[in-house]
């Protein structure tokens, strides 16, 4: 199985390089690091990076970052790939749990959870875990599903899902948080399998620059494919 790790970074620079160096070891797959446009040295912090490396000129989104990934994933012929952010809260050394249930046939679509058993989520702010809680319960609803953790982004997808026939990643409204939560949605409607597996969702002591995800513009970015996608208003 062919497995390419997508690493999303916008002005990371020492988050990066830190994270960069976890994956000197060696990995049994390939490292992309899809640098969106930062304006800090985030992008020359890869320069000495095994990894390959592709610089948006402009910040355009997470939901542009897996997209190019995508497009990357289909050049090259990847089986599988995975999600993870530059910010130092996911580590290279849990992919494996992500790709076990692929690679042992017992999933399509792995998202990591860091309130599964084994999963862990030191420094974790009140709000953010309470926003999570009710994210997850209101998509279980819509869904029928019983996961625990919507909103971590480290996950393993089979390249088959970003390209079946009902699912179109190239859309413009994806460009930002919506990509994700698309996937989810479009990726159980369609009935891939999907598993959740425990991971570490890593935030900083201080408290501080733990997301930048901005109030409010963020929230709808990722709420509103939940509406779009239920009243049909997009495909």
């Amino acid at each position: 199985m062919k497995v390419l790790v997508t690493v999303l970074a916008y002005n990371e620079g020492e988050k990066l390089a830190r994270l960069i160096d976890k994956f000197r070891a060696g990995p049994e797959y390939d490292i992309l690091i899809i640098d969106d446009g930062s304006t800090d040295d985030s992008f020359s912090r890869t320069e000495t990076s095994p990894a390959q490396v592709i610089h948006h000129k402009i910040n355009s989104g997470v939901g542009a970052g897996i997209r190019t990934a995508a497009n990357y994933a289909k050049e090259h012929d990847f089986d599988v790939m995975v999600i993870m952010a530059a910010n130092g809260k996911m580590l290279p050394e849990e992919i494996p749990r992500l790709l076990e249930p692929i690679e042992s046939d017992k999933a399509d679509y792995v998202q990591g959870s860091r309130y599964l058993a084994g999963g862990v989520s030191p420094n974790l702010p009140l709000f953010r875990k309470v926003a999570i809680r009710i994210f997850t319960t209101f998509t279980n609803i819509i869904l029928g599903q019983r996961g625990t953790d919507i909103t971590c982004g480290f996950r393993a997808y089979r390249r088959e899902i970003l390209e079946h026939e009902g699912i179109d990643i190239t859309q413009d409204w994806l460009g930002r948080y919506e990509m994700e939560y698309y996937l989810h949605y479009k990726a159980i409607r369609a009935g891939y399998r999907v598993v959740e597996v425990p991971v570490s969702m890593v935030y900083p002591e201080s408290g501080k620059d733990y997301s930048k995800i901005k109030p409010f513009v963020g929230w709808w970015s990722m709420i509103r494919p939940w509406f779009f996608l239920i009243l049909g208003l997009k495909k």
